[in-house]
């Protein structure tokens, strides 16, 4: 699997990252041994990019990606976690779970917003004690829409001593939406952006001002949420889109786009895996999984050939703009992102990193 490297760094990412929330009980519980086995299916497909949070089960899936990750080489694969929600113990006896933050955990921690610099040291300290490792290596400013200046004067500035002195890798943000994102690119020094369900079939804003300035600086971006929240891996009534009921002209689009994608014979969460992969400062896609079904379904679709026209289709439909970059067919019917083809003679089942 292809790797791409951030921003001006040393720290690159495969072209499938595995998104850790789950792991993390998101919604429902996952076993220990599913959790286990859900990071080996991705690590035997060659997905070497792994991210996780403090605020994902309440520091769960940290733990329980470490665990995974033990016995692996700790640098042959690319580790990143998230600061800026504090764990602070509950009193001791509290009751009840996390459910209303979206994890089936109890709650015995509850979060609290931090994006000073004391507060960023504590977090990767923790996280470091979590996830049982020495280096992080992405260190992501997590959800900071609230907290805009504090990032930008305190937590951002934090971060760059310790990449400075090596302790960190690469320094990134990780949003929801891309106008804050883009603030980032053009004020700091940022390797890396990561952009959920703000770039993919239904939703195009990131390609309004991130993505161009990212290109234009050299950031990489991964891109999350390419199936806004299920919509696009089986659009129907009920479907959620942005974790809520679909509105209904947002499913009639998903609609359409599932039947542009069968009349081409290509099921449409193939075409939302590899529709990012046609902008230039697309490093990597990210997506969750629960379960190793979950992994070889994702990694099977992101391998399946798109035919130029389905995306020719799409534009005739005005379900993409014309200027909306596009993957191209590779070589061998892989498909590439568009100015980053694979290298000639390039294999295409998974390999380990050389």
């Amino acid at each position: 699997m292809r790797t791409t490297g951030l921003g001006a760094g040393t720290v690159a990412v495969s072209e499938l990252a595995l998104g850790c929330a789950a792991l993390g009980n998101l919604y429902r519980p996952v076993s220990d041994d599913d959790a286990q086995a859900t990071v080996d299916a991705a690590w035997d497909a060659g997905v070497r990019t792994f991210d996780t949070a403090p605020h994902y089960g309440l520091g769960l899936s940290e733990r329980r990606l470490g665990a995974a990750l033990c016995d692996r080489p700790r640098d042959a694969y690319t580790l990143s976690t998230k600061v800026g929600r504090l764990l602070v113990p509950q009193p001791q006896g509290a009751a009840g779970d996390d459910l209303a933050n979206g994890f089936a955990v109890p709650a015995t921690h509850r979060r609290v917003w931090d994006f000073s610099a004391d507060g960023v040291l504590r977090s990767l300290e923790a996280s470091l004690h979590r996830l049982g490792v020495d280096r992080i290596d992405v260190v992501l400013l997590h959800d900071p829409d609230d907290h805009a200046e504090q990032a930008l004067r305190e937590a951002y500035p934090a971060l760059e001593r310790l990449r400075a002195e090596g302790v960190i890798g690469a320094i990134g943000v990780g949003m929801n939406q891309s106008a804050l994102p883009a603030r980032f690119v053009r004020e700091t020094d940022v390797d890396v952006v990561l952009l959920a369900g703000r770039y993919t079939l239904l939703d195009q804003e990131g390609l309004s001002e991130l993505l161009p300035e990212a290109a234009a600086r050299g950031r990489g971006v991964v891109i999350g949420g390419v199936f806004n929240s299920g919509l696009l891996t089986a659009p129907r009534p009920g479907a959620t889109y942005d974790y809520a009921p679909a509105p209904r002209p947002v499913l009639e689009r998903a609609l359409r786009l599932l039947a542009v994608s069968e009349r081409h014979g290509v099921p449409l969460r193939a075409a939302a895996l590899r529709f990012p992969f046609g902008h230039p400062a697309v490093a990597s896609v990210l997506t969750g999984a629960r379960s190793p079904q979950e992994v070889h379904d994702t990694v099977q679709q992101l391998r399946r050939p798109i035919p130029d026209a389905l995306w020719e289709e799409l534009r005739a439909e005005g379900l993409l703009d014309p200027d909306t970059p596009v993957p191209s067919a590779a070589p061998g019917g892989r498909t590439a992102p568009a100015g980053h083809a694979a290298p000639a003679g390039e294999a295409t089942s998974p390999k380990e990193p050389s």
